[in-house]
């Protein structure tokens, strides 16, 4: 199996076009060891040939024109694409909004859970995603599905929250089991299975198990304390109230995977407000300690 991270930054990228924390900044002057990123999204392949995006980001064409995998091959005619299949993890807009740069007329399927489903469907912009050419697809916790090119999708509960421009219909933020999932991608032919998880509020029993012994997590990075935005005058939002578990700390996702015995661990997802982003950072060094990885555009893993 081929995984290529597309884009490894959360909602904005990075830098985010309006903010000027000491991350952004020092990432458009150029300073080393600071590297820019774009919205979070994979490509999955058994062969190389036919890919599965995990989330469309805003980013989408951009990503895809810095992959040279996911360009039309010449011998496939004037109107082609290697991307069979789209899966989204929730409807935040930076997994969601790359979908509209999908719309040229290519046939793949569009998987997501019930809730997502019907939040784009009552967005009448994603109608240009023809259904007879673009079927839509939802997923069942549990059930697997067989994609285009042999590999295996499976949806599983996490918990998480509704997206923004929902909050207003969903007071209570999120506690239906499909607002938030994440999604197992496997190889039966080799074996090999990654679990990816860029949104995610706690490791709470279930997800713990799943997760327990498993070869490849990728996870959600967003910040590295829960306050982060707020002392940093960003945001007056905690990471818990975004619905994002943040990296350090007692509930934090490193001590949490402590326990789980995950072969390899790699943090997806990154807000620009997180010191990990640099390189030489304190913060940078005690996740690598943990045994984590920082993911980066154009990171390529092969199981």
């Amino acid at each position: 199996m081929i995984i290529k991270v597309l884009g490894s930054a959360a909602g904005g990228g990075f830098p985010q076009a309006n903010c000027n924390c000491r991350n952004c900044a020092d990432v458009r002057q150029g300073r080393p060891g600071v590297q820019a990123r774009t919205q979070s999204s994979l490509a999955v392949s058994q062969d190389g040939r036919d890919w599965v995006l995990l989330n469309a980001s805003p980013d989408i064409r951009q990503q895809m024109s810095q992959t040279p995998e996911l360009a039309p091959r010449p011998e496939d005619g004037l109107r082609s694409s290697p991307i069979k299949a789209v899966a989204v993890t929730n409807g935040d807009v930076d997994h969601v909004a790359g979908l509209l740069s999908l719309r040229e007329g290519v046939p793949f399927a569009l998987y997501a859970s019930p809730t997502v489903l019907d939040a784009l469907a009552a967005n009448s912009i994603f109608n240009v995603l023809d259904p007879k050419i673009v079927p839509r697809v939802a997923m069942t916790t549990g059930v697997q599905i067989e994609l285009a090119g042999g590999l295996l999708l499976e949806a599983f509960a996490v918990p998480g929250k509704v997206a923004l421009y929902l909050e207003k219909a969903a007071p209570d933020l999120g506690t239906r089991d499909d607002d938030t999932i994440g999604l197992t991608i496997s190889d039966p032919t080799s074996g090999a299975r990654v679990h990816y998880i860029p949104g995610c509020a706690e490791v709470d029993a279930m997800l713990a198990e799943r997760l327990r012994g498993a070869q490849l997590v990728l996870f959600d990075g967003t910040l590295y304390t829960d306050q982060e935005m707020i002392a940093q005058g960003l945001s007056s939002k905690t990471g818990k109230r975004m619905g994002h578990i943040s990296m350090a700390g007692a509930d934090g996702s490193i001590a949490a995977f402590d326990r789980l015995d995950v072969k390899r661990r790699i943090y997806v997802h990154i807000n620009n407000s997180n010191p990990v982003l640099r390189d030489d950072s304190l913060e940078r060094a005690h996740v690598e300690r943990a045994g984590w990885e920082i993911a980066f555009d154009g990171m390529e893993i092969r199981l």
